[in-house]
């Protein structure tokens, strides 16, 4: 330290001979020399933040990947570092350089001797450079909040202009600039005022230092920022997976989840597991556990994200069903370490967001089970179904679809089996069940969507008002999944038609039962898949006001087949744009008279297209119980 100590003095020495024998001239040119002098080592810090920052959407695709492990995200992110010839302890260097010049300044400062400066004329010239505030009292104190202040400076430049700090978090921000005024704030209240002056020209002259270096090392050259903030956004969805609480609010269901992930890993040798987002997705697979209950001796492994989902009251009747409650923040880890022979779901994109394959087994089959009776054209990305490898399909045309969906995209074939849809079956038996009731008055029920334009937000009035008046009972059954986010929309539109009487306008706004929707006579709805259930089920006609098509795959052209839901809009029933809503009590006037024609067509339509009709749960069963066994067989062969 003696000899750094001695070095600096040199050169605050020659800096205070050339700042005309002025402390404070004196110090500024020492800091600016001392600038110039670590410039290499600026450089080289510059170029080290541009590379990490550069690394960033690599970093952030790694969380994704592994999203949930920290040890899989520690050594992938080891490996990439490794690969790239990055050290992320490289940063530290600069400030620990700065460190030690700033002992050895306070070095020199205690001993004037080092600078060659008489210690009575260094006092005597500038005595407030060399006492601390709290001896010298008065003005000296606000030595402190100036050093703050220029680190606060510092602070909103280096947000702006250092490219790693720029592209920090918010938080990320602010934690690194309130430790920086911290330090500032310390320096100015207990070291030598000369110190706390180095160190408030150090903080002013490291922003013309980085525009400096901006100037020569231009990071918007070298950083793709439309890939990184594409990769944060991949992060950010899943970091705002599942509820939203506030940090101090205790989830009351971790204790539960914790205990169920711990016992779902603590069974071996499981050979189904069915993944369900939520209680309502149970239908889906009904029919298929029942078989499996009845003609095999398999215990079923129900892994859900709801804890109140109805499989824990189904599990009590039946010791072969296990469920278990895991949040979806814990599903990513528990699908990444999945050890299964086969896994049921009618989640798609498999592996390409959240949910990904296991990376403990490779021999895992994932099968997708549709919980949509029509076309898979235009319901999916054109990826949408890779991540699979068997899919229960309703009927030939969703085989002919994806086949042809393998073609144009250069997919690799699945194992397409033809199943037919377990919703129609349950729904079947219910109508069957239901006990009619004679009307009076014919009942049309108005089932909206909850996508972009739907009727609700796009043409209510407009169609009410061809509906109202005209002698028939209307029923407004709003999607459950529009109250759940526009709850406020739908309130205002109770709230404008209150005054209308409850006879000729009924808002149905429990969704426990689907009485209503067989109950009616005919549908009216845009694009919601309810609607050709209504119809395959009753037979009964349907009226589609084409507003904005819900489509997730904007190239389903290329596909070269026409979707069913454009294809069926002018089969089982009618169509008409919003613009021509002038039309519908018209339409739906003669469907009224027509409705048994409709019902011979609209069952022929569904025996065209939906396989073993009644009998799903049978044909996805076998097929489940003949793929396992073979898989047995397979392994006792090894």
């Amino acid at each position: 330290m003696v000899y750094l100590s001695k070095a600096l003095g040199h050169v605050l020495s020659f800096s205070y001979q050339i700042g005309l024998q002025n402390y404070i001239l004196g110090l500024f040119l020492f800091t600016f020399l001392t600038k110039v002098f670590l410039l290499p080592l600026s450089i080289w810090t510059q170029k080290n933040s541009i590379k990490m920052v550069k690394l960033q959407p690599k970093i952030n695709m790694v969380k994704v990947k592994y999203f949930g492990d920290k040890n899989a995200i520690a050594d992938a992110t080891t490996e990439l570092y490794k690969k790239e010839k990055y050290n992320p302890f490289a940063n530290v260097i600069p400030l620990c350089v700065q460190i030690v010049i700033l002992l050895g300044i306070v070095d020199v400062v205690k001993h004037p001797q080092y600078a060659s400066i008489e210690e009575v004329d260094m006092c005597v010239k500038s005595v407030k450079c060399y006492v601390y505030p709290y001896i010298q009292g008065g003005g000296y104190l606000i030595m402190p909040i100036i050093a703050g202040f220029s680190a606060f400076i510092l602070g909103v430049a280096q947000n702006r202009m250092n490219p790693l700090q720029r592209e920090q978090s918010r938080m990320g921000q602010l934690s690194t600039m309130g430790f920086s005024i911290l330090i500032s704030l310390s320096l100015g209240a207990f070291v030598p005022v000369a110190v706390g002056i180095y160190w408030i020209f150090s903080n002013l002259l490291a922003i013309l230092q980085q525009a400096f270096l901006n100037c020569i090392i231009n990071p918007h050259k070298y950083i793709n920022h439309e890939e990184l903030e594409a990769s944060r956004e991949k992060l950010k969805e899943l970091e705002s997976i599942g509820a939203k609480r506030s940090p101090f609010e205790r989830n009351p269901d971790s204790k539960r989840e914790r205990s169920d992930y711990k016992r779902f890993f603590s069974v071996a040798n499981k050979h189904l597991v069915i993944y369900s987002e939520g209680s309502g997705f149970y239908k889906y697979y009904k029919n298929i556990i029942e078989y499996l209950l009845e003609h095999s001796n398999l215990t079923i492994h129900y892994v859900t994200n709801d804890p109140e989902d109805q499989i824990f009251g189904i599990e009590k009747q039946n010791s072969r069903i296990r469920g278990y409650y895991i949040g979806e923040k814990r599903l990513i880890t528990l699908m990444m370490k999945m050890d299964a022979d086969m896994v049921l779901m009618t989640v798609p994109d498999l592996n390409r967001f959240h949910i990904k394959r296991s990376y403990i087994r490779e021999d895992i089959e994932y099968v997708y089970v549709f919980h949509y009776p029509l076309s898979a054209t235009i319901s999916f990305h054109p990826e949408g179904l890779k991540g699979f490898d068997t899919v229960l399909c309703t009927g030939q045309f969703q085989v002919d679809e994806i086949r042809k969906r393998e073609e144009v995209y250069q997919l690799p074939a699945k194992n397409l089996v033809v199943c037919g849809y377990g919703q129609l079956d349950n729904l079947k038996v219910q109508y069957e069940n239901m006990s009619l009731v004679e009307r009076k008055r014919k009942k049309i029920l108005l089932a909206p969507s909850w996508q972009l334009d739907n009727i609700l937000d796009s043409c209510v009035d407009g169609t009410l008002g061809q509906l109202l008046g005209k002698g028939w009972d209307i029923y407004l059954r709003p999607h459950p999944e529009y109250i759940k986010r526009y709850k406020n929309r739908m309130d205002a539109i109770v709230e404008r038609y209150k005054d209308v009487p409850t006879k000729d306008l009924f808002f149905e706004l429990d969704f426990t039962s689907n009485n209503s929707l067989f109950d009616s006579d005919i549908v009216i709805t845009d694009w919601s898949g309810a609607a050709y259930e209504f119809a395959y089920v009753t037979g009964k006609p349907v009226v589609f006001i084409d507003t904005t098509m819900k489509c997730n795959n904007p190239e389903y052209e290329k596909i070269g087949i026409e979707p069913l839901e454009i294809t069926l809009r002018s089969q089982v029933g009618v169509h008409l744009p919003p613009d021509k809503l002038s039309d519908l009590h018209e339409k739906v006037q003669y469907l009224l008279e027509h409705t048994e024609e409709y019902i011979t067509n609209n069952i022929a339509i569904r025996n065209k297209y939906v396989a073993n009709y009644g009998h799903s749960g049978e044909a996805a069963g076998k097929y489940i119980i003949a793929s396992l066994k073979d898989k047995a067989a397979k392994r006792n062969e090894i």
